[in-house]
């Protein structure tokens, strides 16, 4: 049995909105919601964050729960570069953040796939790696970083490949970066593809999300686990220990 917690929201867009859904169905509370007219809002009273706001305000908002003693659950992609300086705050504070390019439970079964798939690869390099990947045109980052979760996986498991380039070939001498395709259109909730093509074939995985339900569920089985736990952690953490 899951104990009730009370949840801080940062972003309070339509991922936000759809997070507090599932966490008052799950028997939750939601005690704040910071959006643009109340940002830099302390999580007073909350026993874990969900972060789902802007590549820009993610950093701060992180700091702000982490110096609090919230544990925080980090959605926003686009602020990964900046991970040394968030691994450091976790330490200082002795806290506890779970950060996950897609919390979606599909996606991160996808991505044991991928990896999967990149290794068995590893002995064919006749065959060639691209990544597509369809969001909605509210999404500020391109590309996701689904698709560079992905592609970070690829080059990790694969000799052939390091890095990723958006658009462009795989030209050149191995490694190579891995290219990934990016489109914005409508309200697409995102739809990412891994193609392996060779002379003859070609072998394709794909995750199609029907909606945000998927994410937001996983955002909140997220911060269910985190509770109590410190750390540095991320959703494989969660699916591993389950």
């Amino acid at each position: 049995m899951v104990r009730p917690l009370r949840i801080a929201l940062y972003g309070y867009g339509k991922m936000g909105k759809a997070i507090e859904a599932i966490a008052l169905e799950r028997g939750h509370q939601v005690v704040l919601r910071v959006g643009a007219s109340n940002a830099g809002v302390e999580p007073v009273g909350a026993d874990v964050a969900i972060e789902f706001s802007r590549p820009e305000l993610a950093v701060d908002n992180m700091r702000l729960c982490l110096t609090h003693g919230v544990p925080v659950v980090v959605g926003t992609t686009g602020w990964y570069e900046q991970m040394p300086a968030v691994q450091a705050m976790v330490a200082h504070h002795r806290g506890s953040l779970l950060w996950a390019s897609n919390f979606s439970i599909g996606v991160n079964l996808f991505f044991r796939l991928n990896r999967m798939l990149a290794s068995l690869m590893g002995r064919h390099p006749e065959y060639r790696v691209h990544i597509d990947e369809i969001h909605h045109i509210h999404k500020l980052d391109a590309p996701s970083g689904t698709a560079i979760t992905l592609a970070r996986d690829i080059d990790l498991q694969h000799q052939g490949y390091s890095g990723w380039t958006l658009g462009g070939n795989e030209e050149g001498s191995p490694p190579r970066p891995v290219p990934i395709l990016t489109e914005r259109i409508g309200e697409v909730p995102g739809k990412h593809a891994v193609t392996w093509a060779g002379a003859d074939d070609r072998i394709t995985l794909t995750h199609e999300a029907f909606g945000r339900t998927g994410f937001a569920t996983g955002a909140v089985i997220a911060a269910e686990w985190l509770h109590g736990r410190r750390g540095l952690f991320t959703m494989q953490d969660v699916l591993d220990q389950a």
